[in-house]
């Protein structure tokens, strides 16, 4: 790993990367004294408890481990003693950077920041929880009326066998949406659009997680094309007496009824109607997009590579790599219009192959020379002309 001396100090650097929840690991090695209560090495990771995100630090005694779990603060002030009192080096990873802290005789530390070893598409937010069945922000046993009346749950809250998975989804999805709500503007009425939302099982719970749960001033529209699936959700919402939850017949590229969206959900729109989904939100310049693709078809039809010949002549094979080059593309041309962007699992492939989250958050800034033409070399290499870029109403070079 090619290591280069960094700017900041440690008290920055663990307060940006720890305080804040984006640590993704840490090993804190070469004690500074021969003592039985020190141990050879601390290793620090993410964990998810029923209040939130923790770091558990466990450090191995002779045949015993012992573990810690502590709140991004206090693990914070724990790494900043540690490397004060019995340790002189430590090893942070980030998604952007390996942070390798070396702490001098005297005591005093340097920072050397380095490529990943192993990127890692998110932040510590995005861990898997600790205990699960524990930490679902719709637990078991707790009676929801929205999952009464969709049949997923009973009325005494015990979630139906054949919809457990539909249960699971369902807490997935909300996590992901739990961790960019601060990202949403705070003092006053949200509008979310939900495109392509069918039966709307995750448009009821997003509203149930807002309007309930977080007492959020909301107005969240769904969309989608068959008329006797929206019937049935006005329906179901005007039974709940959610009137701020509306559904409507209509595509999201014609939709008209906002003038500015702070939200945009669009989830397994087909092939280019999800980038439709992805320019409208752009345009209206979301604070969150959270979009899962379907059936990427578009770009399978226009890769050529002969460097890639022994790949895309199998038509298998080619089809694959088209779905995630799409959905490099989408990422890409995301962050070039001012958003950052994850690619997360949706859902464990064992219940569905359509797995992957695409989540952004604006931020606003400008895209580097070196991201554009990081992005034109990678479609230029694929020949290929996407559909975000040819519609696009702005260059995505421009400042937005």
């Amino acid at each position: 790993m090619s290591l280069k001396t960094m700017d900041g100090d440690l008290e920055t650097v663990l307060r940006t990367e720890v305080e804040e929840g984006r640590l993704l690991q840490a090993t804190l090695s070469q004690p500074r004294r021969k003592d039985a209560e020190v141990a050879r090495k601390v290793s620090v990771r993410p964990i998810r408890l029923k209040d939130g995100l923790h770091y558990q630090f466990e450090r191995q005694l002779g045949n015993k481990a012992y573990h810690d779990n502590l709140a991004p603060a206090a693990a914070k002030e724990k790494i900043a003693r540690l490397l004060a009192d019995d340790y002189r080096q430590a090893l942070l990873k980030t998604p952007e950077a390996d942070i390798q802290v070396l702490i001098s005789k005297k005591g005093k530390p340097a920072l050397l920041r380095g490529a990943p070893t192993s990127r890692a598409a998110g932040t510590a937010s995005d861990v898997p929880s600790h205990n699960r069945t524990k930490s679902y922000i719709l637990p078991e046993g707790e009676p929801v009326p929205f999952l009464e009346a969709l049949g997923v749950m009973t009325p005494e809250g015990k979630v139906v066998k054949a919809k457990y998975d539909k249960f699971r989804q369902i807490n997935r999805f909300l996590e992901m949406v739990a961790d960019v709500v601060p990202h949403l503007p705070q003092e006053r009425e949200l509008t979310i659009v939900d495109f392509g939302c069918g039966k709307s099982y995750l448009t009821f719970a997003l509203y149930h997680l807002l309007a309930v749960k977080e007492r959020r001033d909301v107005n969240i529209i769904g969309l989608d094309l068959k008329a006797d699936v929206i019937e049935t959700c006005g329906r179901l919402a005007g039974k709940l007496g959610w009137d701020k939850l509306k559904f409507a017949v209509g595509d999201i590229s014609q939709y008209g009824g906002s003038e500015a969206v702070d939200m945009v959900v669009t989830l397994h729109a087909c092939d280019t109607a999800t980038d439709a989904a992805l320019l409208q939100a752009i345009g209206w310049q979301a604070s969150v997009i959270l979009s899962v693709p379907c059936c990427q078809h578009e770009l399978f039809g226009q890769i050529s590579q002969p460097l890639l010949k022994p790949l895309l002549k199998h038509g298998l094979l080619k089809e694959r790599f088209a779905a995630l080059a799409t959905d490099a593309v989408r990422a890409q041309l995301l962050d070039l219009s001012g958003y950052r962007t994850q690619l997360l699992e949706f859902i464990d492939m064992a219940h569905t192959p359509k797995n992957l989250l695409i989540r952004a958050v604006r931020t606003g800034q400008a895209p580097s020379p070196e991201a554009v033409r990081e992005y034109e070399a990678f479609r230029d290499f694929l020949s290929i002309a996407p559909f975000m870029e040819r519609n696009s109403k702005e260059s995505f070079k421009n400042d937005r």
